[in-house]
């Protein structure tokens, strides 16, 4: 999930004078940003099965995985933007890289001592280096080079973070999920030493593919310091608390910002009980059900391509219609179904969802402005939903004796919120 944020306009910013192959490298480094994010946020549905497994968890503990990382960026929403303003971009990104490794590397004593208190600090604290970064380089990829083809740049570093979201599930099911399980009753009838080396060896699947990624983005933090960057001079004031309640007096960046926190909530929901769904209503085991968790990536960002075409003939609300009503037609067979159509009906969401964010995010920002940055903090800052949907989501299925399927009556109703705001919550409304 990438942060949307609006490009800073040569009227907020010093103008980059520089030769286009001088921006070459900085731009390629800038992008790598967003694929590392998009693996980071990506391995999260495979961390939250199998944390736990590996450390004994009911449904809603294992949530706690999404609450820490989009707690983090609800925190860090405002605090990112006032660091840059006096950092500057280029050290406010090193910050996030070395705040994103220092994350990965805790892993590594958090399998060791088996402590989930241990991986969800070490998670807050990769939300909070994501959420620099993502700050950072949005603006920033669109700066770099002519004006006139922002959007391209932009569009091309997104790319990379939709290739993450097909790489991180494959490399998290080769390298983290081991194919074992056990119930609940096996468990208990284990003996403790062979229990608990189990437990141990489970933990620590996560160390390797964590220790490689944070010596990447050490490495890509090394590449930021020693190569010269254009350094971008940000002069926008930064908006008093009433600004933002003042904001709402707009109905539809309200509606706005309710359908993209249940947007947000919605899609970690369908993600994070992937694996769990796809074995419990496909009747196929974890590994296979890491694989499928692939192919929903590749239908995401395919879907991201096509509905960008559609959207040169579709109205962008009645596009969204469409696409939020199949989704819940699909949340409803995934509930009531069994077999193959729950593992179709799971994909096929990916295709459908893909649009939502960008689509929600433009709709909110209609007619507003000199308000328009206001508005785009306040949909940033609701992706929050991340955070608490899922916790819900887990304590329904625990409530419902581990029933999966039960559980995606919340993204149903998240998809259905997102209905309403395209049936007539997207309209701007004369301000009184």
């Amino acid at each position: 999930m990438a942060l949307q944020t609006i490009p800073l306009k040569q009227a907020d910013t010093e103008q980059i004078k520089a030769p286009t192959k001088t921006l070459l490298v900085p731009f390629i480094l800038v992008t790598s940003l967003f694929f590392l994010w998009g693996m980071a946020h990506n391995l999260d549905s495979i961390l939250i099965p199998h944390l736990k497994k590996a450390c004994d968890l009911n449904n809603r503990q294992s949530t706690l995985v999404d609450t820490s990382v989009f707690f983090a960026y609800f925190l860090m929403a405002i605090p990112a933007g006032m660091l840059l303003k006096k950092w500057g971009y280029k050290s406010g990104i090193i910050t996030g890289l070395l705040l994103f490794a220092v994350g990965c590397f805790l892993f590594v004593p958090a399998a060791n001592t088996r402590s989930y208190e241990l991986f969800l600090l070490a998670l807050f604290i990769i939300g909070c280096g994501l959420a620099i970064l993502e700050t950072a380089a949005n603006p920033y990829a669109a700066i770099l080079g002519p004006p006139a083809s922002a959007g391209i740049r932009l569009n091309l570093a997104a790319s990379f973070n939709g290739l993450a979201a097909v790489i991180a599930p494959l490399v998290g099911t080769a390298f983290i999920l081991s194919g074992v399980e056990h119930s609940s009753e096996a468990l208990a009838a284990m003996p403790l030493d062979v229990k608990e080396g189990y437990l141990a060896n489970e933990a620590n699947a996560v160390k390797l593919p964590y220790i490689i990624l944070g010596v990447v983005l050490l490495s890509v933090a090394i590449l930021f310091c020693f190569f010269k960057f254009p350094e971008v001079k940000d002069e926008t004031r930064i908006a008093k608390p009433m600004a933002f309640i003042k904001a709402f007096r707009h109905r539809h960046l309200s509606w706005a910002v309710l359908a993209q926190f249940a947007y947000v909530g919605a899609q970690v929901c369908v993600t994070s009980f992937f694996i769990r769904m796809a074995k419990q209503g496909g009747g196929i085991d974890e590994k296979t059900a890491g694989y499928y968790l692939v192919v929903y990536g590749l239908l995401f960002m395919a879907g991201r391509f096509i509905g960008t075409f559609f959207l040169k003939y579709i109205a962008s609300h009645r596009l969204l219609l469409i696409y939020a009503g199949i989704a819940s037609l699909l949340c409803i067979l995934a509930i009531w179904s069994q077999g193959a159509s729950v593992i179709y009906s799971l994909g096929a969401l990916g295709f459908f969802m893909s649009i939502m964010f960008p689509t929600i995010f433009s709709l909110g920002l209609t007619n507003l402005g000199e308000e328009t940055k206001i508005g785009a903090s306040l949909l940033v800052m609701s992706i929050v939903g991340g955070a608490i949907f899922p916790y819900l989501m887990g304590t329904i299925i625990d409530l419902n004796g581990d029933d999966i399927q039960i559980g995606y009556s919340v993204p149903l109703a998240c998809f259905i919120v997102i209905v309403l705001f395209a049936l007539t919550g997207y309209k701007p409304a004369k301000l009184r």
